[in-house]
């Protein structure tokens, strides 16, 4: 194996993308909300630090005129709104070992000290893609429970949500997703509609929190739910994560007396405003004011306090 002039000759084993690889096929499958599921990835653009920024350009839908022979055609110029994702967040995850080669040996990022840092990278970004999704959200009336009847009311908010979607005529493509709550999983389970063999067991169903479909639903579970909110239920066009990993790097701890790897998450999100569904305000961006028409949320009164 060559050895290049960034690589120490006794640790040349160790080969980053190999590393990088492998923490993306761990990480992804851990996340919910900044999962494909629930957010795009369209926007994420050229991220190299905290404080990037991607901007989205929409384009105002064109008005349809009535063609007669007479009157001919009227052209229009084309008219974007512009919008900015922010990429705020910059974590990262660094293991310091006395040898390289000891790391190597323990099976690099498999190694559960290392599955749990990836975790917790994972958490994180989960948890602050859940708060934009549930701030941009309309709120829904809230889900009142009886003991008993929990099953039949969150399956009738979910169907309610899917009208409140259809009215707005939000993409219903087999995309759309429904985030609930681990106490509502736990109930919602029970409704036959889920408890089925066929649904529970889809394929997928054990990555990105995946339980089962329902209603045209991917039915989603996490412990990232953000304060107050039991049930999600919207379309992944209406919000994006943009999120990239610096790349691991190697060297010589100056703190302590060992060697590090590390790897930086940068990484932001933002409600994606469409301008059949959102206000355009008169410098030319959305009113971000105003939940999103494409994603709807509920809080769950329970009979039986948690």
């Amino acid at each position: 194996m060559t050895t290049h002039a960034y690589q120490n000759p006794g640790t040349k084993t160790f080969v980053p993308e190999v590393w990088d690889s492998e923490l993306l096929t761990q990480f992804d499958p851990l996340l919910v909300w900044a999962s494909p599921l629930v957010t795009n990835r369209k926007y994420e653009g050229n991220i190299s630090k905290q404080g990037d920024t991607v901007h989205v350009n929409s384009l105002l839908r064109p008005t349809v005129g009535d063609y007669t022979l007479a009157d001919g055609m009227t052209s229009q110029r084309p008219e974007t709104v512009d919008q900015i994702i922010h990429i705020t967040e910059a974590k990262y995850l660094q293991v310091l070992t006395e040898a390289i080669e000891q790391l190597q040996a323990a099976g690099s990022l498999s190694e559960p000290i290392n599955r749990e840092m990836i975790r917790g990278l994972a958490l994180e970004a989960d948890t602050f893609m859940g708060a934009i999704v549930a701030a941009g959200a309309t709120a829904a009336p809230k889900v009142t429970t009886t003991a008993g009847q929990e099953p039949q009311a969150l399956f009738t908010a979910i169907l309610d949500m899917m009208l409140a979607l259809d009215e707005n005529d939000i993409p219903n493509d087999g995309s759309r997703y429904v985030v609930v709550s681990p106490k509502a999983k736990r109930h919602l389970i029970e409704h036959p509609s889920i408890a089925n063999a066929a649904a529970y067991g889809a394929a997928g169903a054990t990555a990105n929190g995946h339980v089962a479909t329902l209603a045209n639903f991917k039915v989603l579970s996490t412990t990232a739910m953000p304060t107050g909110v039991d049930i999600v239920a919207g379309h992944p066009d209406f919000a994006t994560f943009a999120s990239q990993f610096s790349g691991f790097r190697q060297g010589q701890s100056e703190k302590y007396r060992g060697d590090y790897l590390d790897n930086v998450h940068f990484y932001g999100g933002k409600i994606v405003r469409f301008p059949a569904l959102d206000t355009k305000k008169a410098d030319k961006t959305f009113d971000e004011t105003k939940p999103t028409k494409g994603i709807v949320k509920a809080a769950v009164e329970w009979a039986t306090p948690a």
